[in-house]
């Protein structure tokens, strides 16, 4: 890939998209392949994979949604490449269809039998409901969508000379953040809380969230350097990779933060109903996955990225983006997979080749819109004062 300085497009992606939709359908076809295998394993390793991209996405739309609620100049350069990578939920949408199919195997309150004989699923039962659940959750993909694709739009036609459109994506971000925290908070009780219906946390919407946004600033830091490395060094420069590198570096914290907080209050309260939930997380092998967490989602990348050197060096920024994926990755595992087999550790292939299905998907489709218009929002009045922004 390409980045053309006069037209500020990005040149030569399909070759790359191509790769990647071929990477993401040998995957799909080996996870259906595992489908008939283990159904129950499928549907675990596939949620997985689905919520790690999806929040991925969502990062990338809080992104968007908090620059023009700020009217921040400083990310105007990134800000199409957020825009790109939130266009990946109507992806993630259609990728969320196949788990409906599997609720039984996944939702212990999907099953009929279990709620009759269960006061606290009957009490839940308005809300943990397999026709609401599906309503709700496509709702939830609707209203993303119709946020991304109306940013976008007013971004291109910002582009084309279009005026009015900086009011319009400033009113339409206002709104937009009040439904994004709601409908994230209630996605992730969806998707992952409700696994385990008999626990309850009221930060975890907030956990959930900040691990997202964590993760979108790694990979949205991967991409402003590989496009500096592309030919856009004038424009993204290292000021700005600096500024992503600060971004890391404070949601790393705060990250730790919400999921310290979480777990010392559950502890402290020491009510069962709550520390079911990380003793199930420590036990049978879970010990040293939390361990892991604990060490590199955390303590080292803070550790590392405290010193103002280090968001300069862009090998730098790049491990430590990285690392910050993987570990979301297995944060999202850690999360999700506890809950099933017996509370035991337990990796599947399957893991494998759902994470390649939905990634090379996701990849793809990234890809396909970074080539479609301009990488850079050069209509936007900002753009000038971005390119010249220098970190103090």
């Amino acid at each position: 890939m390409k980045f053309d300085n006069k037209t500020y497009m990005l040149l030569e992606t399909g070759s790359f998209a191509q790769k990647a939709l071929i990477a993401g359908a040998v995957g799909l076809l080996l996870s259906l392949v595992g489908a008939f295998m283990d159904h129950a394993q499928f549907f675990q390793a596939y949620l997985t994979a689905f919520t790690f991209f999806t929040t991925l996405g969502l990062g990338g739309l809080f992104f968007v949604l908090i620059h023009h609620v700020t009217g921040a100049y400083w990310g105007v350069v990134m800000r199409r490449v957020a825009e790109n990578l939130a266009y990946t939920l109507p992806i993630m949408g259609l990728a969320m269809i196949p788990l409906f199919f599997g609720m039984h195997d996944l939702f212990h309150w999907s099953h009929e039998e279990a709620v009759a004989h269960d006061a606290i699923l009957q009490w839940k039962a308005p809300w943990l409901n397999t026709t609401f659940f599906i309503i709700r959750n496509i709702l939830f993909f609707v209203i993303w969508s119709w946020l991304v694709h109306g940013l976008r739009k007013l971004s291109l036609a910002q582009d084309a000379g279009d005026a009015a459109s900086l009011g319009k994506m400033r009113r339409k971000a206002a709104g937009g953040v009040v439904l994004y925290a709601l409908t994230v908070t209630l996605f992730a009780f969806d998707w992952l809380m409700s696994l385990d219906p008999h626990w309850y946390s009221t930060i975890f919407g907030v956990y959930v969230f900040s691990g997202g946004f964590l993760g979108a600033i790694a990979l949205l830091s991967i991409l402003a350097i590989k496009l500096r490395n592309n030919g856009a060094g004038d424009i993204v420069t290292a000021e700005h990779t600096h500024d992503l590198g600060k971004f890391l570096f404070a949601f790393t914290a705060w990250w730790a933060y919400i999921g310290g907080a979480q777990y010392f209050l559950i502890w402290y309260g020491n009510i069962p109903e709550e520390t079911i939930w990380f003793l199930h997380r420590w036990e049978h092998g879970w010990k040293y996955v939390s361990l892991f967490l604990i060490l590199f989602h955390f303590i080292i990348p803070f550790m590392v990225l405290a010193f103002r050197a280090v968001k300069r060096v862009p090998v730098l920024i790049l491990a430590i983006s990285g690392l910050t994926l993987f570990m979301h990755y297995t944060d999202h595992f850690w999360m999700i997979n506890p809950v099933f087999n017996d509370h035991h550790l337990h990796f599947s292939w399957m893991h494998v080749t759902t994470f390649l299905g939905l990634g090379g998907i996701f990849v793809w489709w990234l890809a396909l819109k970074s080539g479609k218009d301009p990488i850079i929002a050069m209509g936007d009045p900002k753009l000038q004062k971005s390119i010249d922004h220098t970190v103090h």
